[in-house]
This record gives C-alpha cells, sequence and structure tokens, in this order.
C-alpha cells in the first residue's frame, strides 16, 4: 500500500509539473500570438528578415547630347566582382590563393590584400573593392579565367565620350556623403533635378540563397530614370575650339585660356572651353573655374567696341574728324593718359584711332563727346554691369568702377572696370545682330528619354535694344578696318570679311595690388564676328599671359585660336567665302560654277558616268546600286574638277584621300558621320584610317594637310599606309 501511495503521489507529482509546464507553453503561445513579439524580438519582422529578399532595380541618368544629338555624357554598362565564400553553397571560392593571383593583375590591386579578402569567414560573397565599375573587356578577361566563386553585379558608370570636350560646362558626377551618385560640378550638378535618377526596388520571398520561392508575389517600386538634356553646344565646333586651345596651352603655357563662340542671331552658344581643362572620365582636375563666366578682368581694348556703338547712337561720332594721338591730359590730373605705344601717329582721323587701337580717341569720346553720364547708361544697356543670367552654374558679374573721372575715362578703352567673356559675347550680339542683343543659353531643350516628350524647351530671348540697326552696321564698317588696316590684321581669314577688335589688358599682381610689368606679362584677346555685312558666327578669345620671349608678339596665340576656329566652323557650316574676297580668276571661276542636281535614287554607276561626263570627279562609297545621299547636296554651285561624293550605303571602304581638300574632308565627314581632325593647310598628305579600311559611323578620321608642291618629308609613310598623324 505505502508503495502504490508513492506512485500515486508521483504520479501526481509529474502531472503538475507537466500541467504547469503546459499551462506555460499555452500561455507563451497564445501570448506570442498574440503580441507578434517573443523575448523582445518581433517575430513578424524576423520572418521577413529571413524570408523576405529584395533587389535594387537600377535607373539611369539622363544623358547630355549637343545640338545634333551626338551624346556628351551618358551612362554605359559597367560591373563589380563579387566573390562567393560560403563553402556550402554549391559554386563558391576553392582556393583563394590561386584565385587571388589570377585576379590581382587584372584589377591592378594587391595579391595578398585580396587573398585575405577572399578568406574571409562567415559571410555568404564579399565586393572586391579593385573590382568595382570595371570595363565590359576587363570582365570578359576575368570571366575567361573561369574562377569558380566569382561572378559579376551588373551596374553603370557615367561616360564622358569626348574626354576634356567642355569639361567646364558638362562637369562630372561623383558619390556624396550619403553614398549616393549626384552631379559634383557644372551642369551635372546644377541640373541634378532633371538628370538624376532614383532605383526601383522589387522584393519577393526567397530561400537563404536569395533564390525566388515559387507563388512569391513579388511587390515592384520601377525606377525613375532622369531627363535628357539637349545642349546649343555644336560638337565639332566645340572640338576645333579644344584643340586650338589645347595647342596653344602646349606652346605658350599661358596663366589660362578662355574661347566662347556664340550664334549672334539667337544667342546660342556653340563652343565654350577654358584652360586648363580636365578630363571628367579621370578628374584629373587643377582648375574649376569655368572662366568663360566665372572670372570677371579688365577687358582692354575690346571695350572700345561698345564706346564706339554708344557715340555713333548718340550721333558724336564723326570718324573723319582729326586729334592728336600721343596723349591726353586730364584737369586736375598730372599723369596724361597715353596711347600704348606711348607717342601715338601725329595728327589722325577718329577712324585712324579705331584702327590704331587709340586710348587717347576713346578718351575724347568719353569726355568731350558722349559725356559721362552718357557713357554710363549705354555700360548698363549692354548689360556690362550685371550677369547676363546664362544657364550655367556660377556666373560672376564684373564691377564698373566709376567713381573719379580718370576711372570714367580708362572705362571707356577697357581699364579698371572689369567684365566676364559672356557679359562681352552677349553685349557684342547687338553689334552683330542689327541692335538687338541677346541672352545667351546652353541649354536647347530637356526631354523624356522614354517618351521624346519636351519637358523644357528653351527659346531665343532678346536682352535688350542698345543701339539702332544703322548703329551696328557702321559700327562693324569700321572694325572691319580693323582687321583690313589696323590691330586686328593677324585675325584676316582670307575669302571672309571680318569685323572685330583687339584687346590687351594689363594684370594686377595678387600680392601688391600694382599692375604686372614684363614683355608678355597681359591678357591678350579677340572679339570678332564673321561675315561682316551678316555675322553667322560671334567668338571671344583671351589668353592670360603667354610664355612668349621678344619679339614674339602677345596675339599670336589668341591669332592663331581664333583664325583656325573661325575658319573650320565656317566650312563645317557651309558658309561659303564672299565673292567680293575672291581673287579676279577664283571669281570668274565662279561664276562660271554649275549647280548641282539631286541623284538620289540613281543607278550608282550611271550617276558617276553622268558626274564625269560633266567634268566633276565622282567617288562611289558603299556597296549598293543606288544612291542614297550625296556630298555636295543639291543646288551647290560647284567647278569643274570638284569632288562630288556618292554613298550607296551598305559597308564602306576608306578611299584614298590623298590631294583631297580640306572642304572634300568636311563633306565625307558629314556624309559618313565621321568625327574629323584636320592639322595643317592645302591638300591631304596623310591620313590616320588605311586605304580599303571598313569606316563606320562615328570613326575618328585624322588628317594632315600641306600645300600644294610642298616637299615631301623622306621619313613620311604613304597616306595608304595609314600613319597616325601627330600635331
Amino acid at each position: 500500500m505505502k508503495k502504490n501511495k508513492r506512485i500515486n503521489s508521483g504520479a501526481r507529482f509529474l502531472s503538475l509539473i507537466f500541467i504547469l509546464l503546459f499551462s506555460v507553453l499555452t500561455g507563451k503561445f497564445f501570448f506570442v500570438t498574440y503580441t507578434g513579439s517573443a523575448e523582445g524580438v518581433d517575430l513578424i519582422e524576423y520572418g521577413k528578415q529571413k524570408w523576405i529578399k529584395s533587389d535594387i532595380l537600377s535607373a539611369k541618368r539622363g544623358n547630355i547630347y549637343d545640338r545634333s544629338g551626338e551624346p556628351l555624357a551618358q551612362d554605359i554598362p559597367a560591373y563589380t566582382v563579387i566573390a562567393i565564400l560560403k563553402k556550402d553553397y554549391p559554386v563558391h571560392v576553392k582556393d583563394p590563393e590561386e584565385a587571388a593571383k589570377k585576379l590581382a593583375p587584372i584589377l591592378d590591386t594587391d595579391k595578398e590584400n585580396l587573398e585575405t579578402l577572399l578568406k574571409k569567414d562567415n559571410v555568404f560573397q564579399v565586393e572586391i573593392p579593385a573590382g568595382r565599375n570595371i570595363s565590359h573587356s576587363k570582365k570578359e578577361k576575368i570571366e575567361a579565367l573561369k574562377i569558380a566563386g566569382i561572378s559579376f553585379d551588373r551596374g553603370s558608370k557615367r561616360y564622358y565620350p569626348n574626354q576634356d570636350f567642355a569639361s567646364h560646362v558638362i562637369g562630372f558626377t561623383g558619390v556624396n556623403d550619403a553614398h549616393e551618385r549626384t552631379g559634383l560640378m557644372g551642369l551635372e550638378k546644377s541640373l541634378e533635378k532633371h538628370l538624376g535618377e532614383k532605383d526601383g526596388r522589387i522584393t519577393f520571398m526567397g530561400d537563404r540563397y536569395s533564390n525566388e520561392l515559387p507563388d512569391s508575389k513579388e511587390k515592384i517600386v520601377p525606377p525613375k530614370n532622369g531627363l535628357d538634356i539637349h545642349l546649343t553646344l555644336d560638337e565639332k565646333i566645340q572640338m576645333y575650339l579644344d584643340q586650338a586651345m589645347s595647342q596653344a596651352d602646349k606652346k605658350y603655357k599661358p596663366k589660362r585660356i578662355v574661347g566662347i563662340v556664340a550664334d549672334p542671331k539667337t544667342g546660342k552658344i556653340l563652343a565654350m572651353s577654358s584652360r586648363p581643362s580636365f578630363n571628367p572620365n579621370k578628374k584629373d582636375i587643377t582648375n574649376y573655374t569655368n572662366y568663360a563666366i566665372s572670372s570677371a578682368y579688365e577687358p582692354g581694348s575690346t571695350m572700345k567696341i561698345f564706346t564706339l556703338a554708344a557715340a555713333i547712337e548718340e550721333k558724336v561720332y564723326n570718324g573723319n574728324a582729326s586729334f592728336q594721338s600721343g596723349s591726353y591730359k586730364l584737369p586736375k590730373i598730372s599723369r596724361p593718359i597715353y596711347d600704348h605705344n606711348r607717342t601715338g601717329w601725329g595728327s589722325i582721323t577718329f577712324d585712324k584711332g579705331v584702327e590704331n587701337s587709340s586710348n587717347v580717341a576713346f578718351s575724347i569720346l568719353a569726355r568731350e563727346k558722349l559725356g559721362y553720364e552718357r557713357l554710363r547708361s549705354y555700360l548698363s544697356k549692354f548689360g556690362l554691369d550685371k550677369e547676363t543670367g546664362i544657364d550655367l552654374p556660377k556666373e560672376a558679374s564684373g564691377k564698373v568702377l566709376y567713381n573719379f573721372e580718370i576711372e570714367k575715362v580708362t572705362t571707356a578703352f577697357g581699364q579698371g572696370t572689369t567684365v566676364t567673356p559672356i557679359q562681352q559675347i552677349q553685349a557684342a550680339t547687338a553689334i552683330a545682330n542689327g541692335g538687338k542683343m541677346m541672352k545667351p543659353y546652353v541649354i536647347e531643350k530637356i526631354t523624356d528619354p522614354k517618351t521624346g516628350q519636351i519637358m523644357e524647351d528653351h527659346e531665343p530671348l532678346i536682352a535688350g535694344r542698345p543701339i539702332s540697326e544703322a548703329t551696328a552696321k557702321q559700327t562693324r564698317d569700321i572694325l572691319e578696318k580693323v582687321v583690313v588696316n589696323g590691330t586686328g590684321r593677324p585675325y584676316a581669314i582670307e575669302g571672309y570679311s571680318v569685323a572685330g577688335k583687339t584687346g590687351t589688358a594689363q594684370v594686377t599682381d595678387e600680392k601688391t595690388g600694382m599692375y604686372l610689368h614684363g614683355w608678355g606679362e597681359n591678357i591678350f584677346s579677340f572679339l570678332g564676328m564673321v561675315p561682316k555685312d551678316n555675322p553667322r558666327l560671334l567668338m571671344y578669345v583671351a589668353v592670360d599671359r603667354p610664355s612668349i620671349k621678344y619679339p614674339e608678339m602677345g596675339y599670336t596665340p589668341v591669332a592663331n585660336i581664333f583664325t583656325s576656329v573661325m575658319k573650320s566652323s565656317l566650312q563645317y557650316l557651309n558658309i561659303v567665302p564672299e565673292e567680293a574676297k575672291l581673287a579676279p580668276k577664283e571669281k570668274s571661276l565662279k561664276e562660271h560654277g554649275s549647280a548641282l542636281s539631286s541623284l538620289i535614287g540613281e543607278n550608282a554607276e550611271e550617276a558617276a558616268g553622268k558626274l564625269k561626263n560633266a567634268g566633276y570627279q565622282p567617288v562611289v562609297l558603299g556597296d549598293g546600286s543606288s544612291v542614297v545621299s550625296q556630298e555636295p547636296y543639291e543646288g551647290a554651285k560647284l567647278l569643274k574638277g570638284e569632288r562630288v561624293i556618292l554613298f550607296t550605303g551598305g559597308t564602306v571602304k576608306m578611299p584614298n584621300l590623298n590631294g583631297w581638300s580640306y572642304m572634300d574632308i568636311l563633306r565625307l565627314s558629314s556624309l559618313l558621320s565621321l568625327k574629323e581632325t584636320v592639322t595643317g593647310s592645302g591638300f591631304v598628305s596623310k591620313q590616320n584610317i588605311k586605304k580599303d579600311s571598313i569606316v563606320k559611323k562615328g570613326d575618328f578620321l585624322v588628317v594632315q594637310l600641306k600645300p600644294a608642291g610642298a616637299p615631301k618629308d623622306p621619313a613620311d609613310k604613304s597616306a595608304e599606309e595609314g600613319l597616325k598623324v601627330t600635331d
């Protein structure tokens, strides 16, 4: 009995323990069910972390294009190298030492550090720092190694196909403090709200390896791509400017160079460049300032353009009236104002004073003819005392120094008062555009890349009418004489009438505040427009303190840049030389030129025969049977012996360009969408693409020109051998 009692007592005790434990567990179960947490852990969130997976859906940053649709900044595919290290995963890095040995040379990284990374424990995978944003070609090299456990995350990186092309205008992108890609300079920064992208996300139920489970319900937040920006910049004109400035920078090593090319009819900026420059792909930056808009300095004699126009508008300018050049004495000021040669040219007319850039002439115009108040009002009318409002970041404004009489007089010829290059460009559009001053701008339109819808469309805007059409014409006529007879002779372009004004500005020492003295210690500049009677292009160039030695003149690098860029741009825009500027023999030939008819759609062989019989040189490109397009265009007047290029489509082989003219090269490039670089003058003597090589759209064609009859360099190889042309 006692034994049974003990058994029964034990059973009851165990039953009580069981009931107690069951009650605790049941209570815990209901508590967890009701609250969704256990020991402070949110089980719902824990489950999500374990089973709910998500991936980023990458968005694309907006592209930046030139005015013809050529990309200037774009996203291109890039890859990040991933190494899977989890040993129970089917494919993982099995031999870290061997993998590091193979990867290190390709990724240009330390083998030991990479091996340490690949031996890391308790992680599923690692991202290799040296393998971020690698190119497709590097990815292919790594794939060829066939290393188990090495894979790639596909992404994108910002790429600037033309390297240092308009770098201060376009800017660049980088990673901000929040580890997000964003614009850090130029238009990339100022247009971030338009260009910027926002990644999307996909959420799903997945296993421990992030493989999606069956019947998983996906939740997708779509990515938001950036908008595309279309600029007024012209890729070819910008390239002409960049190349000319780079050559001057290399040869003369100045403190800085600035160049702007604009369409004076609209205010569109066709090219803008500063030196020192940088490659936004490498971010090798030594200068963050866009000198074209952010740097104000004494302009020198280019300011005389606007003083002259003001005097003509107010009917106080008489070009035939005479004055005594050399020096001009102001009351109460001991030191006279001198002409740049100190002695002057004796008694000369005011027209001659403009041609010779006489400071005395403009002192008289300011003080005795116009008067200081009227001159000051025209500085405002020409917008020289305020920002232009150009759609670029960090525009500065100069300062009109106009407190004392000496400051009022020197402002008339460009000393004391400071202005920016873009202020001068805007003011000069009034001279070039019949009195209408156009606001400069670089953003043509903003579009949605998916739909093509125009989100913003920018139109030309008149910024003011400081002078009449008659005054603008008379000013251009006088400025043409500066180039024909005066200080602007180095800026003449054969076949075209150039109206413009030279400038030589003094530079102040940053430490002493005094003007620098010495050969070449100036800012040399030129502001010119072509053709004079109907300007299609307006250009400003300034070179700050070039390294020159006596007797070399400071204007030489400026003239080299202006004439080369302007001539190339005029020919590229098919602005033919003016009849009045042609030599008698050329004029006679021109008058007998015949209009070219359209050959599009005709059999290529028959069309070439027609051209040959008519006295032209036909060049047939492509492997098609009929003419798809032609250069020159229908209606163009040609002389006997000129080339006519017929394109039939399909595969194109490069012809032998030996003996071709500059215009022939431009026509070929236009027809085949090539990016040409031309050095020298005359006719083609070298070409970088070999004869009969396959040519594709966007290829770079580099040719060197030499005058007809020039002695041949014995070291030169033939053009057919495809020798690379160097500067």
